[in-house]
């Protein structure tokens, strides 16, 4: 029921559902538990260990890894040389519909919500934590535990060093927010009320709170999420 090329490698603990696409020389090393139809590109890496200083790294060569584990949902694809590191303090999650481009990398106790877009060459520190459909440009880099919020776009290249309101659109060295992702939000389906409202209130400035956007149909999820994970 899955397709695993001959070159590729699953060791130890895992778990595979139906339909998955495993490419040449892959590496999958539990614990890791995948869910179904995921693709998996060439000399992709999922499953070392944390990398933490102070973490014991295994020393048999035929249970290569260790660590708080990998939980993969369905219909992700993972192009080639991604790496996704185990889990440290909580479990590394990757929910449905995520497309990784080649040579990201995902570190320990990452959770990336259900239809982020990570461009090539993406670096996730750890604990850091992408809201559903965010979406983040070529090479940008997130400080670890940094939160990134639903429908938020940051531009290629971009150090983000501070957490990013959901629907935002930030750029730059650190990163900082230029305007809302009205075209992220026209695709979320949300009102355009609170497409323009977000608009203006990005447009002049964004705080920590955001109070100005309460009670906008569409948005109260993605701020009551930005709220219990960016601490604010």
């Amino acid at each position: 029921m899955n397709s695993i090329h001959s070159t590729a490698q699953i060791i130890g603990d895992v778990s595979l559902g139906t339909g998955n696409t495993v490419g040449p020389l892959a590496v999958i090393i539990g614990p890791v538990t995948l869910g179904d139809d995921n693709w998996i590109g060439t000399g992709a890496l999922i499953g070392a260990p944390p990398e933490v200083r102070g973490w014991g790294h295994p020393r048999d060569a035929a249970q290569p890894s260790s660590g708080g584990g990998i939980v993969i949902g369905s219909r992700n694809t993972i192009r080639e040389y991604v790496q996704i590191h185990q889990g440290w303090q909580e479990v590394t999650r990757i929910e449905d519909d995520v497309f990784v481009m080649n040579q990201s990398y995902i570190a320990h106790d990452c959770v990336v919500e259900s239809g982020c877009t990570l461009a090539s060459s993406v670096l996730l520190a750890g604990h850091v934590r992408l809201g559903a459909g965010a979406n983040l440009g070529l090479g940008a880099s997130v400080h670890q535990r940094r939160y990134v919020g639903e429908g938020a776009m940051v531009g290629m290249g971009s150090i983000v060093t501070r957490n990013i309101p959901p629907f935002a659109k930030a750029y730059g060295n650190p990163a900082v927010v230029h305007g809302a992702n009205t075209v992220g939000m026209e695709r979320a389906g949300l009102p355009a009320a609170t497409i323009s409202a977000s608009a203006a209130v990005y447009a002049a400035r964004h705080d920590a709170t955001l109070v100005e956007l309460d009670g906008l149909n569409g948005l109260s999820g993605a701020l009551a999420e930005w709220r219990r994970h960016a601490g604010s």
